[in-house]
């Protein structure tokens, strides 16, 4: 049967490892071509294409440092020279440096703003009159829970992830008349390395947030992004919440 993404193709930065490579796998299971960007683990991106490749997809990978503009330039021309124009742009790449303000240094807010909002524009933009040349296509940045509810220690990665989500409702407006949606979404807290420090009385305490009682899981956000870029046609300027029910409490 054939993909939705059919001769598609698809960018995803941060792509070497968890929910990047998550989405990166679910968009090739649907037919895309899939350009998996990375900043310095070639093995792990080489890993992915490989992965993808063995299940009959196609998939090439990209080094490149999100904040750095010159960078994402090169890049998102070398994908479209080798695969063709980008139709589907998640944006996932994204860091930490978790500080309380009062113990912050300049440098892990400024590593932090620079590639979690300003890898935003620099690969966007780049990939912005490609796609509306083609026809349109689907922006998707990846946000988070702690944009919208705020975490201790955490300033830096929630400004920068609420940034998203005004990111994401400007360009919605842009978008429109070049038939291009953008959306988020928000996950919450996630098995992936970022989660990997936690000791397991903080894991615990976490649980206790969560309605659901557990973590989730890379592939349950990368299947709500593949219904995001393959069935939502009327769907723009929205946040989707992947969080097992943190906001009830």
């Amino acid at each position: 049967m054939a993909g939705a993404l059919d001769g598609q193709v698809a960018l995803v930065t941060g792509g070497s490892r968890g929910i990047g490579r998550a989405i990166a796998l679910e968009l090739a299971g649907q037919g895309a071509a899939v350009a998996v960007n990375y900043r310095a683990n070639a093995d792990a991106a080489a890993g992915v294409v490989s992965e993808i490749e063995g299940a009959g997809g196609s998939a090439r990978a990209y080094q490149a440092d999100v904040s750095d503009t010159a960078a994402c330039e090169a890049m998102v021309e070398a994908v479209v020279n080798d695969l063709g124009p980008v139709r589907v742009l998640i944006n996932n790449a994204g860091t930490t440096a978790d500080r309380t303000v009062a113990r912050m240094t300049p440098e892990e807010w400024h590593t932090v703003i620079e590639t979690n909002v300003n890898g935003l524009y620099n690969v966007t933009k780049p990939v912005w009159p490609v796609m509306g040349e083609a026809g349109g296509g689907h922006v998707v940045c990846i946000s988070s829970i702690v944009g919208e509810t705020g975490r201790l220690g955490l300033v830096n990665y929630g400004t920068s992830k609420e940034a998203a989500i005004g990111f994401v409702r400007g360009l919605a407006r842009e978008g429109a008349r070049f038939h291009i949606n953008v959306n988020a979404v928000a996950p919450g807290f996630i098995e992936t390395d970022m989660l990997s420090g936690l000791n397991e009385q903080q894991r615990e305490n976490l649980m206790g947030e969560i309605l659901l009682g557990r973590l989730g899981e890379p592939e349950e956000v990368a299947s709500l992004v593949r219904y995001i870029v393959t069935e939502g046609t009327y769907i723009t300027g929205s946040v989707f919440n992947v969080n097992g029910g943190m906001f009830v409490h």
